[in-house]
């Protein structure tokens, strides 16, 4: 079924996690479709940057980026409290903010777990992501949309993972509570962008069989060609962002609901 999309010319995304494999893909693809991006993370993308630099005079969207570690909350508060936010999103009719980063660790069993870890993993995957989202609320767009970027551990649960389980759990219930609240102008969605080869399953194959019992599949997976491209799927998850459909369910898969 064909569905519309928001016309490019009046609106800008935000991009957490965006040097770096599917926030990376998801900055360029944006920037590809002439659409303002703010690339947020604790590190710069360079290639971007340089293409902004080099061929900033001929191309309609921009592309800024802000260099702070989001796993530390007090960081955070003071970029937002500063107001970038505001600025980049002044004059759009419509802002998209996709929690993208997130990190996989402590990969490990409860006693194992570092705890300094399991705090950093809770702050970017979790603290991050919420106050984000509640920045985005406010901001004097028309239209303001939340992707949080959700995984199929949100929904399953994996030995190992249990840090990894309850943070995207927790993006999960926060979407279904704020469609709830239902802010004027706010729509959001948690969305499962599906496996995708990226740096994150790396770490994953690297990983001891006694800290995660299930690495051989993710190995046969990588074996087999079955992982998404980080280009693929941040294709998909555009996509649903900008369409009319984005928000009628607060949870999704990008491959079930991508048009």
């Amino acid at each position: 079924m064909t569905q519309s999309v928001i016309s490019p010319s009046p609106v800008r995304a935000i991009v957490t996690g965006h040097s770096r494999g599917l926030g990376a893909a998801l900055a360029e693809l944006l920037l590809e479709r002439q659409i303002d991006v703010l690339g947020v993370g604790r590190s710069a993308h360079p290639s971007l940057a340089q293409r902004k630099r080099s061929t900033s005079a001929s191309r309609d969207a921009d592309f800024v980026e802000a260099t702070l570690d989001l796993a530390d909350p007090a960081a955070l508060e003071q970029w937002l409290a500063g107001g970038a936010l505001q600025r980049f999103a002044q004059g759009a009719q419509c802002v998209v903010l996709f929690n993208n980063a997130g990190m996989v660790d402590p990969i490990a069993p409860p006693g194992a777990q570092d705890a300094s870890a399991i705090a950093r993993a809770v702050t970017l995957n979790v603290a991050a992501p919420l106050m984000l989202a509640n920045a985005l609320a406010s901001v004097q767009a028309q239209e303001r949309r939340i992707v949080h970027i959700s995984s199929g551990a949100a929904r399953n649960a994996y030995a190992g993972w249990s840090v990894y389980c309850a943070t995207k759990a927790a993006l999960d219930h926060h979407a279904r509570a704020v469609a709830l609240d239902a802010p004027d102008g706010v729509r959001i969605s948690s969305v499962a962008p599906g496996v995708v080869d990226t740096g994150m399953q790396a770490t994953i194959r690297s990983t001891s069989v006694d800290h995660f019992p299930l690495r051989s599949r993710f190995e046969e997976l990588k074996q087999t060609g079955k992982l998404a491209t980080p280009e693929d799927s941040a294709r998909q998850l555009i996509d649903y962002a900008l369409s009319d459909a984005f928000g009628t369910s607060p949870i999704a898969d990008v491959r079930e609901v991508a048009p």
